[in-house]
């Protein structure tokens, strides 16, 4: 985001308070935040949805199996985010909620699109009101319903879907790899592939294997996976 004329400054006390521009200064400032985050990417295949994620690792000492950036939110839906990850768990804790709540009401699976739809109410209910501050992540969700569909949610509360994407650090240079070798007609393990290689260019000589968290829905189970860390090696060259 570039630099705000010194004039403006002053519109970022408060959330309710448009800038002469028109803008919400600390939707603008949440934005900032995702995209310093670990990148994460979601793609769907003829198969199901691939979520994967950059756990950043930093610390020699830290166990990595005990860093979660994929979450399950029922058996045929994960999501993954890029941003403040204890804002999101906030919010992937609500969605697991509301997921069994509608299981116990309706006795069938909620929608995909029903829990993004729940998510972005809440993220834009929090930029309206003074002393609150909008959520500064934003998620990646994936599931299989008739289909596999995936979605990306903004701190604004807007949301988009999506064939592949993927937010956060150096998140443009993801996208590229990901527009320029997406195939609709790919497999699970083809998107794997294509999100680890999207992975590698954003990361450069930071990527390595035990940053990595990887998980599947597959259209013939419509159950969430995560891979293991010997498939997640096996897939890794």
């Amino acid at each position: 985001m570039p630099a705000l004329p010194s004039e403006i400054l002053g519109y970022d006390r408060a959330i309710t308070i448009f800038s002469p521009d028109g803008r919400l200064l600390q939707v603008e400032y949440a934005r900032k935040t995702v995209e310093q985050g670990a990148l994460t990417i979601g793609i769907v295949t003829k198969e199901g949805v691939v979520l994967i994620a950059d756990k950043r690792i930093f610390e020699k000492l830290v166990v990595p199996e005990s860093v979660e950036k994929i979450f399950q939110i029922d058996e045929h839906i994960g999501a993954t985010m890029s941003g403040l990850i204890s804002d999101g768990r906030v919010l992937i804790e609500r969605s697991q909620e509301e997921a069994q709540r509608h299981r116990l009401i309706y006795d069938e699976p909620i929608r995909v699109i029903d829990v993004v739809k729940d998510i972005c109410d809440i993220k834009q209910y929090y930029t309206q009101f003074s002393g609150a501050r909008p959520f500064g992540v934003s998620l990646v969700i994936g599931g299989v319903d008739s289909e596999p569909r995936l979605f990306l949610t903004e701190p604004s509360g807007i949301f988009y879907e999506y064939k592949a994407t993927a937010v956060g650090e150096n998140a443009e240079t993801a996208n590229k790899v990901l527009e320029e070798n997406y195939d609709e007609n790919a497999t699970l393990e083809d998107g794997i592939k294509l999100g680890i290689k999207a992975l590698k260019s954003a990361l450069g000589n930071k990527f390595k294997k035990e940053r990595i968290e990887i998980a599947v829905i597959p259209t013939s189970t419509k159950k969430f996976r995560k891979l293991s860390k010997e498939e997640i090696n096996r897939l890794v060259k």
